[in-house]
């Protein structure tokens, strides 16, 4: 069975229930995608933090429930990193974070894994908090196995876009597919313009996502839109994560030559699904294979 490797941080997303109170729910964009590629059906594995106190013991409940294994993770005794959530009106996420001095983000050569996978995903603010995101990069670039990127950009965390722009280029240098949102590129280049240079750097395919109005696919010389599944949005937390998940499967079962095309198009729809999915219902709780199976 293909092995995959899921790589970032795993949290705590306090999100506000309809009466206003925070409800604890396991979050992070890696621990999020780990938990979706895990639900499909796919050997994954977690490689981040995960602290030994009462909302870390929350999250290595949830991610082993998905099927997710753990024998990778540093085990901390530094607390659980939190993502305090406000919910819009439509039901977009923005978060304040408390991050400093977590095992969240404790990454170091002294216990990141030897050895190579079938794919990596990797993403999310582990790699650009400091000091983690160097020693994850050191480690990353030993890897020959393909990467899958998602900077999953925070600008509440990092405001300095010169900066932030400058973690996502060195990421952009070792990966085979990059996914992001338009927002992600509207912050830190104003435009989409620069896709075109990471294909030129030898990026393959940049996915680009669009809430509600789909997704696009580009690599060099093709451009392939999906519209968005119509569904009641509960919140969108997880969204993109599910979205990283289709794609994983989607390369692991075409391999990146194979994914052009009618593959394409059938794996942005998947993706799509994933994510109506996981908007219909509250915190990242992405679907699992039947779900997306089904009519």
């Amino acid at each position: 069975m293909s092995q995959v490797w899921v790589v970032g941080e795993a949290l705590i997303d306090l999100i506000p229930d309809a009466l206003g109170n925070r409800i604890a729910k396991v979050g992070g964009g890696p621990a999020n995608t780990a938990k979706a590629i895990a639900r499909l059906g796919y050997s994954t594995s977690f490689i981040g933090g995960i602290s030994s106190d009462e909302y870390g013991r929350a999250i290595e409940a949830e991610l082993i429930s998905s099927g997710v294994d753990l024998s990778m993770v540093y085990r901390g005794n530094e607390s659980t990193a939190l993502a305090i959530a406000a919910i819009d009106g439509a039901g977009a996420a923005k978060y304040e974070f408390k991050l400093e001095d977590t095992s969240s983000f404790a990454f170091h050569e002294s216990w990141l894994p030897q050895g190579e996978a079938d794919m990596i995903h990797v993403g999310s603010v582990a790699t650009m908090l400091e000091p983690g995101a160097s020693e994850l990069w050191k480690w990353a670039t030993t890897k020959k196995t393909r990467i899958v990127f998602d900077p999953n950009v925070r600008p509440s965390i990092e405001s300095d876009r010169d900066r932030y722009r400058a973690s996502v280029e060195q990421w952009i240098d070792i990966a085979a597919v990059v996914k992001l949102s338009e927002d992600d590129l509207d912050w830190l280049y104003g435009n989409e313009s620069v896709v075109h240079s990471w294909l030129e750097r030898g990026v393959s395919i940049v996915v680009v996502t669009r809430a509600d109005k789909g997704m696009t696919a580009i690599g060099a010389g093709f451009s392939v839109d999906v519209p968005a599944v119509p569904v009641t949005v509960v919140d969108t937390v997880g969204a993109g994560d599910s979205v990283g998940a289709v794609l994983v499967e989607g390369l692991l079962k075409y391999c990146l030559s194979g994914l052009n095309g009618g593959n394409l198009s059938a794996v942005l729809e998947r993706a799509a699904k994933a994510a109506a999915i996981t908007c219909s219902r509250a915190g990242a709780n992405p679907p699992w294979k039947a779900e997306l199976d089904g009519d």
